[in-house]
C-alpha cells in the first residue's frame, strides 16, 4: 500500500512513523495474508466463489488460486482495481448508497448458489461495504426508496449495527437469504470484519447466517432517529413474509462463517512494529463506537496526561464512530475525529496523530483519512483557521487540505475498520 501524505509534513518523521504503524495494520489485514490458512480442500463437485465488499476482489483472487476450476462472481464498489483474470466475474456496484447496479449484482450472486449439489461448494467472500454492494429490495419496494432511506441512515448517526438491522428486513439477500438460497449446499463463509464486535450479522448485514433481529427492531431503530420512512419501506417493514431467517434454521445447516481478519489483529500487528521500534503502547481496543468529535476529545486528555507525566507512548484505537451531520462540510469521521483531539490538545508540542480508514476512503472522500502534528495546527493559527468552526461545519477535510496532513491510499483491497493513532514524544 502507497500512503501519500499531503502537504509540508510529508517528510516529517514522526508523521510518517504513524504512517508506518497504519501501514502495518492494513497489511496484517490483506487477503493473501489472512486467507489461504483457512480454505478448505476442492470438493467432489463443483466450487463456486461468490462475495461482496471493499475486500472482495482480492479475496476472490486469492480463493481463486486455491480454487483453479471456480467459478462465481464478486461485487466491488465502482473504480475498485481488478485483477480480472480467471473465471471469477467482478460486478462494481455503488457504496455508500445503492444503485440498479448493486441489485443486477445481488441478484445474479443468488442465482449463481441456486440449484446445486451436496457435491458442490459455495464460497462466500465478505467484507465491509458488502450491505451496500448487494441491494435487493422485498417486493414492492423500489429502490430509490432503499437509497432515500440509507442517506437518512448515513446522516443520522446511527451505528453499523443499527442500520443493518434495517437492512436486513428490506433484502431479499441479506439477514440470511443467500444461505436459505443454497440450502443444503455446503457453504464457508470467509469474512474480514469491519464492525465492533465482529457481530457476523452485521458484515455485509450476515447472508449467510441467521439473523436474531427482528422486523420490530428495524422499525424501532428507524423511530429512534426520527427517519422518515417511505411509504413502501413502511409497508414492507409491517409484512411478515419479510422476516429474516433466524439462528437454528434448518436450511442454513450446512453454512459455516469464519472471520479471517479484524480491526484485533490489525492493532495487534502495529502494536509489535512499535514495540520493536522500543515504544511504550496503550492498546484501547478495536470495539470504540460513538460520535467522533466526542471519542477525539476524551483521546485528547489521554494524550495530555501522558505528556505532562512525561510518558512517551503510542495510543492505539480501532472501531466505527459516527458523525452526525449538522454542517455543509464533507469531512468524514476519521478527519472530525482528528480535528477534535487536535483542537482539544490546543498545544500540541510533541504529540502527533493520525486517524485513517482501513479501506482507504474516509466518508465520501478520495482520502482515508488524516494526520497532525505540532506544525500542522501552527500553520492553522497562522492562517487564522480556526478548528471548532471547522468542526461545527462538520467540514474538517477543508480544514486538513488548508493546514496540510491529508492522507491518500486510493483503495487498499482490505477493511478492518478505522486505524487511530496518537503518539506522545
Amino acid at each position: 500500500m502507497d500512503i501519500e501524505i499531503c502537504g509540508p509534513d510529508r517528510n516529517d518523521g514522526e508523521t510518517k512513523r504513524l504512517a508506518a504503524f497504519f501501514a502495518r495494520a492494513v497489511d496484517a489485514a490483506m487477503p493473501e495474508n489472512c486467507l489461504p490458512a483457512y480454505l478448505p480442500e476442492p470438493p467432489a463437485g463443483r466450487t463456486i466463489i461468490v462475495g461482496a465488499g471493499k475486500a472482495a476482489d482480492e479475496m476472490a483472487r486469492v480463493a481463486a488460486a486455491h480454487f483453479p476450476d471456480a467459478t462465481g462472481a464478486v461485487t466491488v464498489p465502482a473504480g475498485t482495481d481488478v485483477f480480472g483474470s480467471g473465471a471469477i466475474e467482478r460486478f462494481f456496484a455503488t457504496h455508500p448508497v445503492p444503485s440498479s447496479k448493486s441489485e443486477r449484482a445481488a441478484r445474479h450472486s443468488l442465482d449463481l448458489v441456486a440449484g446445486l449439489t451436496p457435491r458442490d461448494l459455495v464460497v462466500c467472500l465478505m467484507s465491509g461495504g458488502a450491505s451496500t454492494l448487494w441491494a435487493l429490495p422485498p417486493e414492492g419496494v423500489g429502490l430509490e426508496a432503499i437509497a432515500k432511506l440509507t442517506r437518512a441512515l448515513l446522516k443520522s448517526g446511527a451505528p453499523i449495527g443499527d442500520m443493518n438491522i434495517v437492512r436486513k428486513h428490506l433484502s431479499r439477500i441479506n439477514g440470511g437469504r443467500l444461505g436459505v438460497a443454497a440450502a443444503g449446499v455446503r457453504l464457508e463463509c470467509f469474512a474480514i470484519s469491519d464492525v465492533p464486535n465482529d457481530d457476523p450479522g452485521s458484515i455485509g448485514s450476515g447472508p449467510t447466517i441467521g439473523d436474531g433481529s427482528t422486523l420490530s427492531d428495524a422499525r424501532a431503530v428507524l423511530a429512534a432517529y426520527e427517519i422518515d420512512i417511505p411509504t413502501a419501506v413502511a409497508a414492507a417493514l409491517q409484512d411478515a413474509a419479510n422476516e429474516s431467517p433466524k439462528p437454528g434454521d434448518p436450511r442454513l445447516a450446512a453454512t459455516r462463517f469464519t472471520m479471517i481478519a479484524n480491526g484485533a489483529s490489525g492493532l495487534r500487528a502495529a502494536e509489535k512494529r512499535a514495540r520493536d521500534d522500543g515504544l511504550t503502547v496503550v492498546n484501547l481496543g478495536a470495539e470504540l463506537q460513538g460520535e467522533a468529535r466526542d471519542l477525539g476529545r476524551a483521546h485528547a486528555q489521554l494524550a495530555r496526561r501522558a505528556r505532562a507525566e512525561g510518558k512517551a507512548c503510542l495510543i492505539l484505537s480501532g472501531g466505527e464512530t459516527g458523525v452526525t451531520v449538522t454542517g455543509t462540510g464533507q469531512g468524514g469521521r476519521n478527519s472530525e475525529y482528528l480535528l477534535a483531539l487536535a483542537d482539544a490538545i490546543d498545544d500540541p508540542a510533541g504529540i502527533y496523530g493520525l486517524a485513517c480508514d482501513t479501506d482507504g476512503i474516509d466518508g465520501v472522500s478520495d482520502y482515508a483519512g488524516a494526520v497532525f502534528g505540532p506544525a500542522t495546527m501552527k500553520r492553522a493559527r497562522a492562517a487564522r483557521m480556526s478548528a471548532a468552526a471547522y468542526l461545527d461545519n462538520n467540514d474538517s477535510l477543508s480544514f486538513f487540505d488548508r493546514a496540510g496532513g491529508l492522507v491518500r491510499t486510493g483503495p487498499t483491497g482490505t477493511n478492518i475498520n478505522d486505524f487511530r493513532a496518537i503518539l506522545v514524544t
